[in-house]
């Protein structure tokens, strides 16, 4: 045991010592094997940010939301074929206010487009929601500065506004917003609150009633219909009733109803396939390095024929000098599998300030351990090609 042991160490720094005779060519070598890992590992790790950075806009909108929207879901389609015939309107509020009030909480519908708002000299890019004054409690929008739309300015079509933190910091600094007017379309509106942050999805924001963006912005439709589900009602048949509901005016395939456990279990697994096929992309980065390990050792096999003939004649065997050139093909992409590695996690570390990317284990497993494989699997060839070298033509060979 003590033997066999021996002679894997040697082994080993034999191998070593050929692969750190040709640095150059060895670290190039390597360089496929470095790419193909750093490549599975960071690209999966972008993939499960993607998933958390959704998975953190879901859950900052609260608990137990439901959707109404126009047309069938169809997240493989363009959704925006369902708003061509879009209907939702307010007699289908009132309706689910009516027919499934003892289900979920008061319904708030919303209309959003991009503009550019303007303050004097500034301009910047904007999303505007307009929206029923309920809105700040469904999703959860709490406030830096200000107050939020009553139902009576909601009534009356008030030109007054809430902006995100963004929309402020851009237009106006460090100076308070309150009571500023802003611009959209030409056509001011007076800033009445401004939100505190909240995500990507928020922050850029300028909400004003509903009835104020229909009468100035654009006549719509409502985009959407959000509610929560009362406590000690499951999504499941909140979502029933509100069907139930909206069926007295609309046609099943004129609208959809989903919970949010819905919508980021479908975006989930949409993400996964992606991760996955992207992951699967980046390793056939892999296999093109394993083939350059291989015409690596094909070459070093011919350039060390005398040395492969001077081994056997001083009573190397053929599984000997196999077991060498092994060595060196696995140490190879050994090497650059825990290079690719800690490349990947330094990416990872360097933009999870950005977004929360992470390495799960599985990648990291899968990603070294078919680099280990490919120097095996193509390690295979060049070794038996040494090993079947006849010693007196090798010892002959120019």
């Amino acid at each position: 045991m003590v033997d066999k042991l021996n002679k894997f160490i040697d082994t080993y720094k034999t191998a070593g010592r050929a692969l750190l005779s040709n640095k150059i060519r060895s670290v190039l070598t390597m360089l496929g094997v470095i790419i193909g890992v750093f490549a599975v590992v960071s690209l999966v790790s972008l993939g499960v940010g993607v998933q958390n950075w959704i998975k953190d806009q879901f859950e900052s909108l609260g608990a137990n939301l439901i959707f109404v929207v126009p047309g069938s879901i169809d997240l493989a389609d363009d959704p925006s074929k369902n708003f061509g015939n879009n209907k939702l309107d307010e007699k289908h509020i009132e309706l689910i206010k009516v027919n499934a009030g003892d289900l979920v909480t008061t319904p708030v519908g919303s209309i959003r487009s991009s503009k550019t708002a303007k303050y004097k000299t500034k301009k910047y890019l904007v999303t505007v929601a307009g929206a029923g004054y309920e809105f700040k409690n469904i999703v959860n929008i709490e406030l830096d500065n200000g107050r939020f739309f009553t139902k009576g300015e909601q009534d009356s079509s008030a030109r007054f506004i809430v902006i995100g933190p963004l929309v402020a910091s851009e237009l106006f600094g460090t100076r308070n917003p309150i009571d500023q007017k802003l611009k959209v379309d030409d056509r001011s509106y007076t800033v009445i609150g401004v939100a505190k942050k909240k995500g990507p999805d928020f922050d850029d924001n300028i909400y004003m009633p509903y009835t104020t963006y229909r009468q100035y912005i654009s006549d719509e439709n409502f985009a959407s219909i959000i509610m929560n589900a009362k406590d000690g009602v499951s999504s499941k048949d909140a979502i029933q009733g509100v069907k139930i509901a909206l069926m007295n005016d609309l046609k099943s395939d004129e609208f959809s109803v989903v919970s949010q456990e819905d919508l980021l279990s479908s975006f989930q697994n949409i993400l996964n396939l992606l991760t996955t096929a992207i992951g699967a992309i980046a390793g056939i980065s892999l296999v093109v390095g394993g083939i350059g390990i291989m015409n690596i050792m094909l070459v070093s096999v011919t350039e060390r024929i005398k040395e492969i003939g001077l081994r056997k004649a001083l009573g190397a065997t053929p599984s000997n000098i196999a077991t060498q050139f092994m060595s060196e093909a696995i140490m190879i992409s050994v090497g650059g599998g825990m290079i690719g590695l800690l490349l990947g996690w330094l990416v990872t570390k360097a933009m999870s300030n950005v977004i929360r990317m992470e390495i799960p284990l599985w990648a990291v497993a899968l990603a070294f351990g078919f680099s280990v494989i490919v120097g095996v699997v193509f390690g295979t060839y060049p070794a038996i090609v040494a090993s079947k070298k006849d010693p007196i033509d090798a010892l002959r060979y120019e």
